[in-house]
């Protein structure tokens, strides 16, 4: 846990740090989080990073330390756990992406990463890079950077950008959604590449992966130091618990922010539906595996991120993006591992309404042949446009002087597939422009968007106070809602 005095700000012109570290070096690191301050997690020893290895390549702006075992509570170990889980879930993705995958263009060459970025309660990814920040909580300063969960957490929207950049602007509820899980779930993936951390899971849960551990209490330092500020906006132990008994609800039916004890259309809220489907299925997989013990959960973990790549890489971006993911899980594991994991995975979409008992039936051996037309993981990347097509809805409900331009979730689908209702049967999914329109209406209640050069009268809520993750740009075309990030999500008071 980070205490006392806080690192100077990094300039963003600062020097960037240096790529190798001797052979056979080490520093201590943080395995999943450093905890709060009551907790005795105990760094491990690891070896120094490379943080420019390929296929991606990283840039921690301002000097770096000598690579040595640090103390924790400094700078230096700061940086190095920092360094070190970044560079964990940069392999981990790096081996399960396509041959070629590259960051977004606008984050260059190597993804540029700003340890200490300001005060606030917050990180975030944006195009150019991620960004972490300090905030005093509680008499502690607490360091967003200092947390692997956080940190992989980042840098898994980093990894979704690069290989399904329609995601990014996508007005889509569930998309957006979706986005947040996929983040979760590289926090939860890169903390199991750890051989001590897998142990100490198998310890905790006695083998059953679907029990609170410190593989499901996603960055407990920062829900810790958000409690202090809104208690009722993160889990009583953690930011986020991926052991939850959430069920799909339709978004466009939930509030746009609720307790975290209920759910809401809120991207962050939403999306631990999906994480709970998912490490129910993982939980199911590693169950079904046959020998069980470290080298098979390493093994199951690293297979379930491979059916994880394959699934986004096909998916057609629509408002039922989570049932259209799932079903393409499911092919994925037929042509894959045949089928290996299907009653596991099919367990979890189902406990969770991801996918209804209807839509879990109908993707059978049948579909296999078109799942064939995925090529492998290690393949080309498809040819896509980098955006969706867009539509226009009205602006001046919301007092705005101009029509909203917006991506529109709006591609083919293969599958006829849907998330559960919550008596009997499949949910509808909306047409994409009334997603798009909730989307909009959802950002908008939230205080969520940058006006920019936009004229809004009166009536329109620009709620200045709150951070902005979306903007209105004019465009030859006409007015366009661009996001600007994907951050933390709390607006808890802090900042």
């Amino acid at each position: 846990m980070a205490r006392g005095r806080s690192v100077a700000r990094t300039s963003r012109r600062g020097r960037r740090a240096p790529s190798t570290a001797a052979a056979g070096t080490t520093i201590l690191a943080w395995e999943d989080d450093p905890g709060a301050p009551a907790d005795e997690f105990r760094p491990v020893s690891r070896p120094a990073p490379k943080l420019d290895r390929k296929p991606l390549p990283l840039a921690i702006r301002g000097r770096a330390p000598a690579p040595k075992e640090y103390r924790p509570a400094t700078s230096s170990f700061r940086y190095w756990t920092a360094a070190e889980a970044l560079r964990r879930a940069a392999d981990l993705w790096g081996g399960l992406v396509p041959a070629g995958t590259t960051w977004h263009p606008t984050n260059g060459r190597k993804l540029p990463v700003r340890l200490d970025d300001g005060e606030d309660l917050n990180a975030y990814y944006d195009r150019n890079g991620l960004h972490f920040f300090h905030a005093a909580a509680g008499g502690t300063t607490v360091y967003s950077g200092e947390s692997p969960n956080v940190t992989c957490h980042e840098l898994g929207h980093a990894v979704l950008d690069a290989l399904r950049p329609q995601l990014w602007d996508a007005a889509s509820i569930e998309v957006a959604a979706f986005h947040e899980s996929w983040a979760d779930m590289s926090a939860v993936l890169s903390a199991m590449q750890l051989d001590s951390f897998r142990r100490k899971v198998l310890l905790a849960t006695a083998g059953n992966l679907f029990r609170t551990s410190r593989l499901s209490r996603l960055a407990e330092q920062l829900g810790w130091a958000i409690r202090q500020y809104r208690p009722e906006l993160v889990d009583s132990d953690c930011l986020r618990n991926a052991v939850n008994s959430f069920f799909y609800r339709d978004p466009a039916t939930l509030p746009p922010d609720a307790p975290a004890a209920l759910l809401s259309s809120e991207p962050h809220n939403f999306s631990r539906v999906f994480t709970a489907a998912f490490l129910q299925g993982l939980a199911g997989m590693y169950a079904h595996a046959g020998a069980h013990g470290d080298a098979t959960l390493e093994r199951v973990c690293r297979d379930s991120g491979q059916l994880l790549v394959a699934a986004v890489r096909s998916s057609p971006v629509v408002p039922g993006y989570y049932s259209q993911v799932a079903a393409h899980m499911l092919e994925a594991d037929a042509t894959l591992f045949g089928g290996r994991y299907r009653s596991a995975l099919q367990t979890g979409f189902v406990r969770h309404g991801i996918l209804s008992l209807q839509s879990a039936a109908a993707i059978g051996p049948a579909h296999s042949t078109a799942s064939r037309r995925v090529s492998s993981r290690r393949g080309a990347v498809p040819a896509a446009p980098d955006t969706l097509p867009r539509i226009a809805v009205a602006g001046s409900p919301y007092g705005l002087d101009a029509d909203v331009l917006l991506h529109a979730a709006a591609e083919p689908t293969r599958f006829s597939v849907a998330s559960a209702a919550l008596d009997t049967g499949s949910v509808t999914p909306p047409a994409h422009d009334v997603a798009a329109s909730g989307f909009l209406e959802d950002l908008l209640r939230r205080g969520r968007v940058d006006f920019g050069g936009v004229k809004v009268g009166a009536a329109a809520t620009t709620a200045p106070a709150a951070r902005k993750t979306h903007e209105l740009r004019r465009e030859a075309e006409g007015v366009v809602l661009v996001r600007k990030l994907f951050d933390c999500g709390f607006d808890c008071g802090y900042a």
